[in-house]
C-alpha cells in the first residue's frame, strides 16, 4: 500500500542515514519502527514519574523558549545520526 507522510527533515535524514547504514531500505526502517510500536501493549504507560523539585534558593528553573525545541531536537537527531550541523 502506498501513503504520503510528513516527516521532520532531521528524523528523516537521520532515518536514511540509518537505513543506508544497516544496508536496508528507509521503508523496511519504517515498517520495523511501526511493528515495534504495535507490538507494545496500549495499556502499558508510564510509571507515573515525578521529578523532583530541583530549585535553587526559591527561585524557579530557567527553561529554554519552547519554540527552540524544535532546533534542539533537530540538532539532537542529526548530531545522533552522524549528520553534519547545519
Amino acid at each position: 500500500m502506498k501513503t504520503t507522510i510528513e516527516l521532520n527533515e532531521a528524523l528523516f535524514l537521520a532515518a536514511k542515514h540509518r537505513a543506508r547504514a544497516r544496508r536496508t531500505t528507509l521503508k523496511a526502517l519504517i515498517e520495523e519502527g511501526l511493528r515495534t510500536v504495535l507490538e507494545q501493549p496500549e495499556h502499558a504507560k508510564s510509571s507515573g514519574f515525578v521529578l523532583q523539585d530541583a530549585r535553587v534558593h526559591g527561585q524557579a528553573m530557567l527553561m529554554p523558549d519552547p519554540r527552540d525545541w524544535q532546533t534542539l531536537e533537530d540538532e539532537h537527531l542529526r548530531a545522533a545520526s552522524g549528520l553534519p550541523r547545519t
